[in-house]
């Protein structure tokens, strides 16, 4: 029987492990699928260019990074995984948050007082005050620009990037951040479109690469996978935030349908919106599925299930938990609207109303009969994670790095929704504000080398999936992370012993599928890196959830459900040692890091 077979003849034939032995003792050999390339890397061409400022990302944090950096002086380049202003969330955004202390509800102080409350001390006041501060100018170059007249952000975000003529290089995958005696050089990747390697000299780079998650079905986030924070992190950047978690819950009934299942919510134009502060998309409604059992009644006369996540006094859920609106009130538009966005809503007080196009019963981060969790998986809270800033101006502890919307992690809200809008006007006062500080940073530094050495060994890590000769597919290998790390048992209701199952997956699939991930093409070379960055984010968020031994806000532990005041009054960074090995430490509220 020397004939060759499939693996999948093999298995049809074999009829399990005693069928496997006996066809194996027997001598049949096996055909292995093999890396069927469509392309040759050999001809990938390598393309180099110059600019003192690199803005990788083009949403609304990269929007204002190009155009303030372009105004402060400096020479701009945007280089976007997608096309401008149309990837990533901004599409999905509609609300911002501003700011006019004439017309506001409350004093800055009370304001600012009001969020540390909801969030627990979470959030860094600092970015909290930055936001509101420069909300209104931000809200107000938007307008000029017809941001709020059209529910797409192409022309809008077009109008002052080509006004001052600043390059943008579209559907360019950024793989590798590059540094060089000790501070930023720039950056390199690839095009989908033609068979080209791009390398970014820069003095600095900005990075607006929002954040991520593992291409869960129902939430804009499917080309977004935390490619920002890995990179930085590899080159000795620290990075925070990755226990916490975003609770947007999808709709059971045609999942992966982004578009309708949000009733409308892409097709909405902006608006913006005022003070009104929340503690929302925690894990309260994944708690209540978890002890009871889905599904779980939403609106209206549902009831939570005892115990679970800490809701600080005040700032509770009055539709499930039948008591009074909280010292802000109601959300706008309505006495009671908690049955989908706010009106122009960006962080949407309970996620899209699931189960139908007229809305149904309200949404939320857990499940009813109509709903279902983890449809934001890999997420955490915007602004909580990222790149660890070392100051206010956006700065990493690499120097020529900067940070700005969901790639800063500037706890600009805390660990929990606590302002509607805030995330959108966030992003565009963080890009202003690093772009900005990379001028001045760029005025003051000369352009490092990067030596041909260094330039092969990068083209020769970017094209290794298509120099496989056999291996994993990034959907195979994709599909059993997303099986391990997306459970609700695991992702959102933590306790150690589930936690360090999952992460004996999750290393499995570092040290032995990373390498192998395999590429026939363009577009399976960016889904293989993408796998690649989903995994390390991975490993992060578990084992960030096993060193925070305490439950606050969007991080929930079975075996340490309390709020630990004596020793977690800090956030948690991530940071790589010189052996290569994933460390830890704490930073204190209210600090910078060391």
């Amino acid at each position: 029987m020397g004939t060759n077979i499939s693996r999948r003849q093999f298995l049809g034939l074999s009829g399990g492990v005693i069928g496997a032995a006996a066809l194996a003792a027997s001598g049949v050999k096996f055909d292995l699928p093999k890396n069927e390339r469509e392309i040759d890397p050999a001809n990938m061409k390598v393309k180099e260019q110059e600019t003192d400022i690199l803005v990788i990302g083009g949403g609304m944090a990269g929007l204002f990074a190009a155009v303030k950096g372009h105004d402060a002086g400096a020479k701009v380049t945007m280089v976007v995984k997608g096309r401008l202003g149309t990837s990533g969330q901004t599409p999905f955004a509609k609300g911002m948050f501003s700011y006019d202390p004439k017309s506001a509800r409350m004093d800055l102080d009370e304001y600012l007082d009001q969020i540390a409350a909801s969030a627990i001390n979470t959030n860094n006041r600092v970015f909290t005050k930055q936001m509101v501060e420069n909300s209104k100018a931000r809200v107000d170059e938007l307008r000029e620009w017809g941001f709020f007249d059209s529910a797409l952000c192409y022309d809008s975000f077009a109008t002052p990037i080509y006004e001052r003529d600043i390059p943008v290089v579209e559907r360019v995958m950024i793989t590798h951040l590059i540094k060089e005696d000790g501070r930023i050089a720039g950056a390199a990747g690839f095009s989908y479109d033609d068979e080209k390697i791009h390398i970014f000299k820069a003095k600095s780079v900005v990075l607006c690469t929002g954040a991520g998650g593992f291409k869960p079905n129902g939430f804009p986030i499917c080309d977004l996978t935390h490619d920002g924070s890995v990179m930085a992190y590899k080159i000795g950047a620290k990075i925070t935030g990755k226990e916490w978690n975003d609770g947007h819950s999808g709709s059971m009934e045609n999942p992966a349908d982004c578009y309708n299942g949000w009733h409308g919510m892409f097709a909405m134009k902006p608006s913006t919106t005022g003070m009104e502060i929340h503690h929302d998309l925690g894990v309260d409604m994944n708690y209540t599925a978890y002890v009871n059992g889905p599904p779980v009644q939403m609106g209206p006369g549902g009831e939570m299930a005892e115990g679970g996540p800490y809701v600080p006094e005040g700032f509770g859920m009055p539709a499930m938990k039948g008591g009074d609106d909280g010292p802000m009130g109601p959300p706008p538009g309505g006495d009671d609207n908690r049955q989908g966005p706010p009106p122009g809503g960006d962080d949407n007080r309970q996620g899209p109303p699931p189960g139908g196009k007229d809305g149904g019963e309200g949404g939320g981060p857990g499940m009813n009969a109509n709903s279902s969790g983890g449809a934001s998986a890999g997420l955490a809270i915007h602004k909580s994670e990222g790149i660890v800033p070392i100051n206010e101006n956006c700065e990493s502890t690499i120097p020529g790095l900067y940070a700005a919307g969901d790639a800063l992690g500037s706890y600009m809200a805390g660990t929990i929704y606590t302002q509607v809008g805030s995330s959108l006007t966030g992003s565009a006062v963080q890009g202003a504000i690093a772009s900005e500080a990379a001028a001045a940073y760029c005025k003051k530094v000369s352009q490092k080398n990067i030596s041909n050495g260094r330039i092969k060994e990068i083209k020769e890590e970017i094209l290794a999936p298509l120099n496989q000769d056999s291996g994993y597919s990034p959907a195979w290998v994709t599909q059993t992370l997303q099986s391990v790390i997306i459970p609700n048992f695991v992702l959102y209701i933590k306790k150690e012993s589930l936690l360090k199952a999952a992460l004996a997956y999750v290393e499995e699939l570092r040290d032995h599928h990373t390498p192998m991930l395999k590429a026939a093409n363009l577009h399976e070379l960016r889904l293989a890196h993408e796998t690649a960055h989903m995994i390390v984010n991975a490993e992060m968020k578990l084992k960030a959830s096993l060193t925070r031994t305490e439950s606050r806000c969007s991080h929930y532990r079975l075996d340490y459900p309390e709020v630990d005041y004596d020793n977690w009054e800090a956030w948690l960074n991530i940071y790589r040692d010189e052996n290569g090995e994933m460390q830890f430490e704490k930073q204190p509220f209210g600090s910078w890091p060391v």
